[in-house]
């Protein structure tokens, strides 16, 4: 009997919390407990080279696959419904049809396993997960994505926005790059650029946009979408070319918007988190200038900065752990869900 009270003893001291994510065109489910991820599947709806994904197509996507992706994670994770202490999903930023998707069945799956709900921010979960993985401290953090693109440091129970795109996301403007000369979907447009930008020898002079802490995207996609047409039909350059003069462009951009809130904020540490962080290019420009500051840079791989849902599980964990739960009467999503709207309770 001891050793029974025990066993149950130490299973209330740890928490587990499962997250849902399906906010773009990834849906996950993870499993977290204390820390550790215990599971983390997820499927990518990829469309033909030359188109995006849309919402309802997406959502369709999410539904065909959500619930395989759930039993997937219980089994990795080796856990019952029972084992499981919060129900975490994403409550945005992201598109409404897949976010409504995800939010109805982590509603229900709480509903039928009695667990409390809990809506997570989208880009907090890519936060906390860069911070559980890397092990930064309180870094200045570069949250480049296919929606978002913003420079992030903790301050006084919030997660402040120093600068951001004032369009469209980095990740939006390389995917929509990638329809224009049609390179293919699989795995990522961004992941295909970053191979083909390998292979560029001439950099083609791009507009430049950072106005002060902020960066803008549309100049020089409606740029490269006029003219990349011309450029390779008269041979001016190839298809490579362009890639690694877009990638050097963008990513200039946003390592000196990076440096810019260090040098504010006295930091020093950078966490690149998000689906454009684990271009190994991004990383490689933003250790140069971090070395010349005598920082520290820290990013994840592919598994844990493309949208997953260990992240939405982690962040829900810090929340769950601090008292946060959500009444389902409050559990819609929110398109347009700011980082700095949440109040960071789990961090002193």
């Amino acid at each position: 009997t001891t050793k029974d009270s025990t066993v149950s003893q130490s299973h209330t001291d740890m928490t587990v919390v499962i997250g849902f994510e399906g906010s773009a065109n990834k849906i996950g489910v993870g499993i977290v407990r204390d820390g550790e991820v215990l599971s983390n599947p997820r499927r990518t709806y990829i469309t033909p080279p030359g188109q995006g994904f849309l919402p309802s197509e997406t959502a369709r996507h999410h539904r065909s696959v959500i619930l395989t992706v759930l039993k997937e994670a219980l089994e990795e994770a080796g856990l019952k419904p029972a084992d499981v202490d919060c129900v975490a999903y994403t409550k945005g930023p992201g598109m409404g049809a897949p976010l409504v998707t995800v939010a109805l069945v982590a509603r229900t799956v709480a509903q039928l396993w009695g667990k409390p709900l809990l809506g997570v921010n989208h880009c907090i979960g890519h936060i906390e997960m860069g911070r559980l993985i890397t092990q930064a401290n309180n870094p200045t953090v570069l949250y480049v994505s296919g929606g978002n693109t913003q420079v992030i440091a903790y301050s006084e129970r919030r997660y402040r926005i120093f600068g951001e795109t004032i369009d469209i996301a980095v990740g939006n403007c390389l995917d929509r790059f990638a329809r224009v000369i049609k390179i293919s979907n699989d795995p990522s447009p961004g992941y295909n650029i970053e191979q083909m930008a390998k292979k560029g020898t001439q950099y083609v002079e791009l507009p430049y946009t950072v106005k002060g802490m902020d960066v803008s995207f549309s100049g020089i996609l409606s740029y490269i979408e006029v003219r990349s047409g011309k450029m390779l039909k008269c041979n001016q350059c190839t298809a490579e070319d362009l890639c690694f003069s877009l990638q050097e462009t963008l990513f200039s951009m946003l390592v000196e918007i990076t440096e810019r809130a260090m040098a504010h904020c006295s930091s020093q540490e950078v966490l690149i988190v998000g689906g454009v962080g684990c271009n190994l290019r991004l990383q490689e420009m933003m250790g140069v200038m971090c070395k010349e500051r005598g920082a520290k840079l820290f990013a994840t791989d592919e598994s844990f900065c493309i949208d997953n849902g260990a992240m939405i599980a982690q962040a829900g964990w810090e929340m769950f752990r601090s008292g946060q739960t959500t009444e389902l009467s409050d559990s819609w999503i929110t398109q347009r869900y700011r980082t700095d709207e949440v109040e960071v309770t789990w961090r002193d």
